[in-house]
């Protein structure tokens, strides 16, 4: 009861690396502009949002090469296929979020301590113009996310959000400095303080439902719902003793136990077990196999749907 589909690129893995490849483009840009404004403006904020982007950069490269493996077809060393390295890679952009706040905390904590001169005026546009084009990539790159159900995607979606979270911060970091004048430049760098607490809380986001997409968590429960439906509808199936599913990349694999009954023989059995496998994978195509035991229904067993 082992023998899946075909093994091909899932199309939400194609859109993925698409959007992954914007992405790079988009920050690797963004960096520049924020960078070489933040110098000549004199604004922390800015230059702690352009660190923040040249993360973005680092995690989408770790992303792309992520979808890229966890889209390989199962071989003799993964039986199971890659799809481990998608969560993987959403780990590792946690992490670089994680160290971009440390980063910015250390430098805004010193600039505090270092007297400088208030921001100039046009880093204002500058930051409303980022803010704007880092939304509107978030929420391209989230929708291709929550339709592939990748987490890596969503964790890249989620590090622009905080980009353009840190960005609102700056904006409102600076416009206070400007219109306190001299004594509030610090507005700036407790601006940038703020951000990287929310770039912290982002991070935790990402992290938390890719460890349990590592460690085997269950999914939607909706999903095994439905499976144990499709089961239990096949004639012959009697009951299901157990029903576990797990996420691998972008695919969920299901392991089944089906009770028939114990009068049956052998032959019987096998047939009823290639039926309910073939109704499940026929009705989700997510499901790339489920593996199904046979149990024989006797008085020990206590079934359910």
């Amino acid at each position: 009861m082992t023998v899946a589909k075909p093994s091909t690129l899932p199309h939400p893995a194609y859109k993925g690396l698409r959007s992954t490849l914007i992405s790079i483009l988009v920050s690797m840009g963004l960096v520049i502009i924020k960078g070489t404004a933040g110098i000549l403006g004199n604004s922390y904020a800015l230059i702690a949002d352009a660190i923040e982007s040249a993360s973005d950069v680092f995690s989408s490269l770790i992303l792309f090469a992520g979808l890229r493996i966890a889209a390989k077809a199962p071989d003799k060393d993964h039986p199971y296929g890659h799809g481990k390295a998608e969560p993987l890679a959403a780990t590792i952009i946690a992490l670089t979020m994680t160290a971009a706040a440390i980063l910015i905390v250390v430098e805004s904590i010193s600039n505090i301590l270092t007297p400088h001169e208030v921001p100039k005026t046009f880093t204002l546009w500058v930051l409303g113009a980022v803010i704007l084009v880092k939304e509107v990539l978030f929420r391209f790159i989230i929708k291709i996310g929550e339709e592939a159900d990748s987490t890596a995607v969503k964790a890249d979606a989620w590090h622009h959000r905080s980009d353009a979270i840190t960005s609102g911060a700056a904006f409102i970091g600076i416009s206070i400095a400007l219109i306190g004048g001299k004594g509030y430049e610090v507005a700036d760098d407790y601006a940038a303080l703020i951000a990287a607490v929310i770039i912290f809380l982002n991070a935790y986001r990402v992290f938390r439902p890719a460890l349990n997409e590592v460690m085997d968590a269950a999914p939607s429960a909706d999903i095994i719902q439905e499976v144990k439906v499709l089961a239990s509808d096949v004639p012959g199936v009697k009951g299901l003793e157990k029903c576990f599913v797990r996420k691998m990349g972008f695919e969920l694999f299901v392991d089944l136990h089906v009770l028939v009954d114990g009068d049956l023989s052998v032959r019987e059995g096998h047939d009823i077990a290639h039926a309910v496998k073939a109704v499940i994978l026929d009705a989700n195509p997510r499901i790339y196999d489920v593996l199904i035991h046979v149990e024989p229904l006797d008085a020990t067993h206590e079934p359910y749907f």
